[in-house]
């Protein structure tokens, strides 16, 4: 991997939920270029495995499901028998589900025939992005941070844009994602006197398995939904997974970052301050 810039990582011992995803694999691959030990947390083992294998020997991967305690608690038992505590901890879970997406942008007087409103979305969908993105998020901290009390350390939340301007069909997503940045600063507070700084990246739009059905259609040509995100990005383009790194080796960095606690950062391409005028 090649990284924008080099830090020294040596005395972290990092936990990363979401591990084997597109955006979250590429973050422990970096952080272990700079010489942390990764733990890859996800639930499906495979994945995280894979990623493991690509990393080498300062890389571990455990089958973790973020949305049962004692499940977390296994793998945080599992890491400091390998390595001792965790100092840094990133909070990837997360997702949106198709029974939380409306059909429509609008809501108007006359729609299709079939088409999922609003007035459709399954209760259950609800409950599972929300719990995806803040119960996973609440619970990995809760026994991941515990081994930061005595020598403090570092939590890096996957935000969103759709925390600063919620998108159209996805109203579970967006909302849960505006809770993931508020939930960062309630932290950054929080633990502030214990020496545990926590930040968030908020990605704009990059390309993955999870909305790349939303993006292109199944013969790759864009839909309109892509036309109107390019069309609002003022830098004319989907971002790069690697074009994240900079930011999360800046964050990861506490000579470069030790006095920050508490922010959202934006990685957009210029989506968030464009107003479309």
């Amino acid at each position: 991997m090649k990284l924008p810039f080099q830090v020294n990582l040596s005395n972290k011992v990092v936990a990363l939920t979401g591990a084997g995803g597109v955006l979250i694999s590429e973050f422990a691959k970096a952080l272990a270029a700079c010489g942390a030990k990764v733990a890859l947390l996800d639930v499906n083992l495979p994945a995280a495995q894979a990623v493991a294998d690509a990393i080498g020997e300062n890389a571990i991967a455990i089958e973790t499901n973020a949305l049962e305690k004692a499940s977390l608690e296994n793998a945080k038992q599992t890491v400091n028998a390998k390595w001792g505590k965790v100092n840094f901890l990133v909070n990837g879970a997360g997702g949106n589900n198709p029974k939380a997406t409306s059909d429509n942008e609008y809501m108007t007087a006359s729609l299709p025939a079939g088409t999922k409103t609003f007035f459709d979305l399954d209760e259950k969908g609800l409950r599972f992005v929300f719990d995806l993105n803040i119960t996973s998020a609440f619970l990995t901290t809760q026994v991941f941070a515990q081994d930061m009390l005595e020598t403090g350390g570092n939590i890096i939340n996957l935000s969103s844009m759709n925390a600063f301007h919620p998108l159209t069909k996805i109203p579970a997503y967006s909302a849960a994602k505006a809770g993931i940045s508020n939930f960062t600063e309630w932290l950054a507070v929080h633990f502030a006197p214990m020496g545990i700084r926590c930040n968030a990246i908020a990605p704009g739009f990059f390309v993955g398995n999870q909305n790349r059905g939303l993006l292109f259609n199944p013969d790759g040509s864009p839909t309109a939904r892509t036309g109107k995100i390019l069309a609002g990005t003022p830098m004319g383009r989907f971002g790069e997974v690697s074009e994240l790194i900079g930011t999360l080796l800046f964050l990861a960095d506490d000579n470069a970052s030790g006095f920050i606690t508490g922010v959202v950062i934006p990685v957009d391409g210029g989506f968030n301050a464009y107003s479309g005028v």
